[in-house]
């Protein structure tokens, strides 16, 4: 099964391909214009992409496919009232992803004991012809405090896992796939497409 990927985004690309591996992925085309992402909620703006992804592609995709795959994930950290949540891709846009991770831990309230968060993901699956349908997973654990590690991409150097001493960023590849958010919403989303 062919999918469009209506991401331009590297490691998601990279984590995709090993998540569901599956799919034959496509990515979103450079020259192709910028996909709107501008809900309210994960699940509003993974519909949004997957839709317009879709709706775009069938008027000038180059290559056939049988559906669109969008996602929407983020940080929510209960100390900064569920921040940066939805707005997580644009969190601090310009900085390179180390001051970005600094930032984020700058944002804290001093001696703010709660550093619990959770990584959420929201998976669209929208067919060629069809109604498009969701996916979710998400993972709970606190802020690191410091970024720790060079692995992943995002704010992985800084998410402490439940029952891990490594963050995101230090996890190997294979152990990040077995908790990770986009991994459980990848492992639904494979359940229902590959019974």
């Amino acid at each position: 099964m062919r999918a469009l990927l209506a991401s331009r985004n590297a490691g998601k690309v990279r984590e995709f391909r090993q998540l569901l591996p599956e799919l034959e992925l496509v990515p979103w085309p450079a020259d192709a214009p910028e996909i709107p992402e501008d809900g309210a909620f994960f699940q509003e703006n993974a519909l949004q992409k997957a839709t317009f992804a879709r709706d775009w592609w069938a008027l000038h995709g180059s290559t056939p496919v049988d559906g669109v795959l969008a996602d929407d994930s983020g940080l929510c950290v209960e100390a900064l009232w569920g921040g940066p949540g939805v707005l997580s891709a644009r969190f601090a846009q310009g900085l390179d992803p180390d001051a970005k991770n600094r930032r984020l831990l700058a944002l804290m309230p001093p001696g703010e004991a709660n550093r619990a968060a959770r990584f959420v993901c929201v998976l669209a699956w929208a067919p060629m012809a069809g109604p498009a349908l969701t996916f979710s997973g998400s993972v709970e654990g606190v802020l690191a405090l410091e970024p720790r590690g060079t692995q992943g991409f995002g704010f992985d150097p800084v998410f402490l896992p439940e029952g891990q001493d490594r963050t995101f960023g230090e996890l190997p590849a294979e152990v990040k796939h077995g908790l990770s958010h986009r991994a459980r919403a990848c492992r639904t989303l494979a359940g229902n497409l590959f019974p």
